[in-house]
């Protein structure tokens, strides 16, 4: 087996902790970014993750669409183990495919228009994405009415995950007012603290929590990946990244520019924290900081870049059941190789190079 004891490339000091563990399983930390429709990927991913059982999930933190899975994931892990997990997921994407959205124009599969999932040029969406830039949310939304606030009331039971101080879930969103991200725990998780963590300002007036304001917490932690550090115990952190960080061509198309920089501005908090910790990485590897308390973080990513690269930013908004499910099948089929290929790493070496990857 590998030699845990050397520092690999982006691995960070943290506190020494003890874990009770039980001999096979292997704990691990879930950083889940946010992304519109999208996060049926994620759920995909944590439903291989929760049904392998030589997994201990210690905590999660969240973002937008990732913050709801990590929030649904958990209440249904508390109320019925593994399989409660899987189930509310599903319940809760279920209800996401019954909402009213955004209808096609064009029927699926027309060459050139509509080619796999590809919505950026079904005229509908683009109707509905030059509304949003051309009315305010207080426009096209006088009474902020937000549907995704009933499926949350109704699929958690937010009253008694508040007591669970043993389960570990970490919610950002982003102050409009101070730019400053603001980090939710799990004894201050509410429905207004999710639908905060996903309000999109083209699309929803920002959510007021104890007299601040919020916009999606995207913008200034997708996700955040210090609580996982710093407040768990497990010392491998997997990344379920669904925003693409490279792409193979320079965008030349206004839609295309347009969608590369909406993928750039919700990954920059994730490249931003990265670089830190890639930094402090750096300073324990020439030996300039030394200190026996601390350890190291390994770090992992699940993601099919290449596939959902190819979706396009307006299939954020897509929220088809057929859509939803076929994202789910992908972040299951991903994760299945995941585990098979990094299985024995974690627990002992980082299987991403952090400062190749997003330095």
């Amino acid at each position: 087996m590998p030699d845990s004891s050397r520092s690999l490339p982006g691995e960070i000091p943290l506190p020494r902790r003890s874990l009770p563990r039980k001999p096979g399983v292997k704990h691990i930390s879930l950083a889940l970014q946010g992304g519109g429709s999208h996060g049926a990927f994620t759920w995909g991913v944590l439903h291989r993750l929760i049904s392998e059982p030589r997994f201990y999930i210690d905590g999660l933190s969240g973002t937008s669409a990732g913050a709801m899975n990590a929030v649904v994931f958990a209440d249904g892990f508390v109320r019925g183990s593994r399989q409660g997990a899987i189930d509310a997921l599903a319940a809760f994407w279920g209800r996401i495919g019954d909402l009213p959205g955004v209808p096609r124009s064009l029927a699926r599969g027309l060459p050139g228009l509509t080619d796999g999932w590809q919505v950026d040029s079904d005229p509908s969406f683009q109707l509905f994405d030059f509304m949003t830039r051309l009315w305010a949310p207080n426009q096209l939304n006088p009474l902020n009415m937000n549907p995704l606030r009933r499926v949350l009331n109704d699929l958690v039971d937010f009253d008694a995950l508040r007591q669970r101080h043993d389960v570990k879930l970490f919610v950002t969103a982003s102050n409009v007012r101070t730019c400053k991200s603001r980090l939710f725990r799990t004894p201050e998780l509410t429905a207004d603290v999710l639908l905060a963590s996903a309000c999109l300002p083209l699309l929803y007036k920002a959510v007021e929590i104890e007299g601040e304001h919020y916009w999606d917490g995207g913008y200034l932690g997708n996700p955040a990946i210090h609580p996982l550090i710093n407040e768990c115990a497990s010392s491998d952190v997997v990344i379920v990244q669904i925003n693409p960080l490279h792409r193979p061509e320079v965008p030349v198309t206004m839609r295309d520019i347009l969608n590369r920089i909406n993928e750039m501005t919700f990954n920059a908090s994730l490249v931003r924290e990265m670089f830190g910790i890639a930094t402090v990485s750096s300073l324990i590897e020439r030996g300039a900081l030394e200190d026996d308390r601390y350890t190291t973080v390994r770090f992992h990513s699940i993601s099919a870049e290449a596939e959902l690269a190819g979706y396009g930013a307006l299939s954020k908004l897509n929220t088809e059941r057929a859509f939803l499910q076929h994202l789910h099948d992908l972040g299951y089929e991903t994760a299945e190789r995941w585990i098979t290929e990094t299985f024995d790493r974690i627990g002992w070496e980082s299987s991403v190079d952090v400062l190749e990857t997003f330095v």
